[in-house]
């Protein structure tokens, strides 16, 4: 996605920034409609609801570790939500994509489904309730590119709502600077990570210890690190434990937890190639690094 200034609104139809958002780039023809489902009956009364569409259901655990999308398109957009409404229980929150001009075609909506399926898949940071994705549907080289152009929009306005379903937790380690990968290698860890203004990406291939500490033992940070294993984010190999993918944390202080099995301080615990600590780089006044 290139990274280029942009305005984005986004209206309230009902006042209340918890409840539907309408979010568009102000040049483009392009809508995305964020829908609590509490509120879905509200949003099937709205003209927009009446068309092509390409949508997402977004579901999440109250602990927010293991967060899914449905990702589909319909010609029936109404008839769909209510069946999902009644047949699926994981989503809380719907994203419908539109156009302002009532332009989606079936042709479109197919294409944007597929593609959607396979950046979403290859992003990794949801998991995806479709099983799989199918293959590409024949679609024209125009009408392709015109696919391509809405989709970028939609990848914008998704994150831009909180749900960046398209986007990778981090950019590869070689286009990274490598002052902006900080290691981690207490109590038996041998961990890599970036510190991202979302939060902290420990690294594919970093490598934790398997055992947790006596004071962890019953406690949330113990279930945090059983989920993790249970999910796939890493898998355990004799006493360590190895991160299959990049993961993103909260916090620096989650991911060295999660790494060392213990209760850490995330910025004193992971430290620059030079031995400069997180705290030190990302938190002190300009001038009084140590």
């Amino acid at each position: 996605m290139t990274m280029t200034p942009k305005t984005i609104q986004i209206f309230l139809p009902g006042g209340d920034p918890r409840g539907i958002r309408i979010a568009e780039i102000t040049t483009r023809i392009v809508q995305v409609i964020e829908v609590p489902r509490s509120l879905l009956l509200d949003f099937i009364l709205m003209p927009e609801s009446n068309q092509v569409s390409l949508y997402f259901l977004f579901g999440n655990t109250e602990d927010g570790s293991d967060p899914k999308v449905y990702i589909g398109q319909t010609g029936d957009l109404r008839t769909r939500l209510v069946s999902h409404n009644k047949t699926k229980d994981f989503w809380q929150r719907a994203i419908v994509l539109i156009s302002r001009t009532n332009s989606l075609t079936q042709t479109h909506s197919l294409f944007l489904e597929w593609y959607s399926l396979h950046v979403a898949d290859k992003a990794g940071r949801y998991t995806v309730e479709n099983g799989n994705g199918g293959s590409k549907p024949h679609t024209p080289a125009p009408l392709e590119a015109d696919c391509l152009e809405i989709f970028e929009t939609g990848q914008v306005l998704l994150a831009t709502l909180g749900y960046p379903v398209f986007d990778a937790v981090r950019t590869s380690v070689a286009s990274s600077a490598p002052e902006e990968i900080f290691y981690c290698k207490g109590s038996g860890a041998d961990g890599r990570g970036l510190y991202t203004p979302e939060g902290f990406v420990v690294l594919k291939g970093s490598v934790g210890r398997k055992a947790n500490a006596p004071a962890m033992i019953g406690t949330s940070s113990e279930r945090f690190r059983d989920k993790l294993r249970a999910s796939g984010v890493y898998r355990e190999a004799g006493e360590k434990v190895i991160f299959e993918k990049d993961h993103l944390f909260g916090s620096p202080s989650m991911a060295a937890m999660a790494l060392m099995g213990r209760s850490a301080n995330g910025w004193v615990e992971w430290k620059s190639s030079v031995g400069k600590t997180l705290d030190a780089l990302k938190r002190q006044e300009p001038g009084n690094k140590s």
